[in-house]
């Protein structure tokens, strides 16, 4: 039972002032995902503490975990679309909640990342021979956008889409080689076997994907983005926003890493990129 399902459900036996804040939390489970605790307590017309009990009282260790599983709850729609969109929604109402959703999801993904795994992913990549960006589907599209964050950056970089390309460059990797494997559900058969390729060939291979998945098991370091999407059901689509956030993460602590010479060095590229745009009129 998720915990909007909890609330309706436990709706009578609530007190007086547990009541209002259930009643708040039902009628706009999107908005209180990003309200604070006090602007709930004011909108409920009750105080903080109550709305801290009213979270223990459902099993959660506080008012920001129970957003995570309220987050988490608003899990129902239309299958093969979105999870929270529904069949007779409007242009504005499935506008909003794409982009409510996509917001909480992202509050979601920032939480569950060890920032400590983060870190050896950026000195792995930094003293990379050479890095490889592979994906498949969905996935395909964020390892296509890390080439071009990557690409710039000096340091040898690929990208394939293809599975033989990719089973034919992890078995031509090598000791300091990085390989970065994509995949949401982390259950593609051909991505695992890549993992396994390169690993036995020396290279280090991390994973953007779901902890204790079949991908997982064969990376060096896994980069969890919690994001509860079951793309098999659903377009992938918040699950997508954050494995891009995180080749952002891992390109900006690429860059801070490398120093302020390295940095000249991207002024430069983008300076030769002037010519190609018209200018900007003020």
């Amino acid at each position: 039972m998720n915990i909007l399902e909890k609330i309706a459900n436990e709706l009578d036996s609530f007190s007086k002032s547990e009541r209002k804040v259930a009643e708040v939390i039902l009628s706009s489970p999107n908005t209180v995902i990003h309200a604070s605790i006090a602007a709930l307590a004011k909108q409920a017309n009750i105080s903080e503490p109550t709305v801290n009990r009213f979270c223990r009282r459902l099993d959660t260790k506080g008012y920001p975990d129970f957003k995570l599983h309220l987050a988490q709850s608003l899990a129902n729609g239309t299958p093969y679309v979105n999870r929270h969109v529904d069949e007779n929604d409007t242009a504005d109402e499935y506008t909003a909640k794409i982009f409510e959703s996509t917001m909480a999801s992202l509050e979601l993904a920032r939480k569950s990342l060890n920032t400590g795994t983060i870190n050896r992913a950026v000195d792995l990549l930094t003293q990379a021979h050479k890095i490889s960006f592979f994906g498949l589907g969905a996935s395909a599209v964020v390892a296509h956008d890390a080439l071009n964050k990557f690409f710039r950056f000096n340091v040898p970089v690929v990208y394939f889409d293809d599975i033989l390309m990719q089973r034919m460059s992890a078995i031509n990797s090598q000791q300091g080689d990085v390989v970065v494997l994509i995949s949401h559900t982390g259950r593609t058969k051909s991505l695992v076997e890549v993992a396994s390729l390169a690993k036995e060939n020396d290279a280090t291979v991390i994973g953007i994907t779901t902890e204790g998945t079949p991908l997982a098991k064969e990376c060096n370091i896994v980069l969890s983005v919690d994001v509860a999407e079951d793309t098999d059901l659903y377009m992938p689509m918040s699950s997508r926003i954050a494995q891009l956030a995180l080749i952002d993460i891992l390109a900006t602590g690429f860059t801070l890493r490398r120093g302020t010479k390295f940095r000249d060095n991207l002024k430069k590229v983008k300076d030769s990129l002037r010519s190609s745009r018209f200018e900007r009129k003020e």
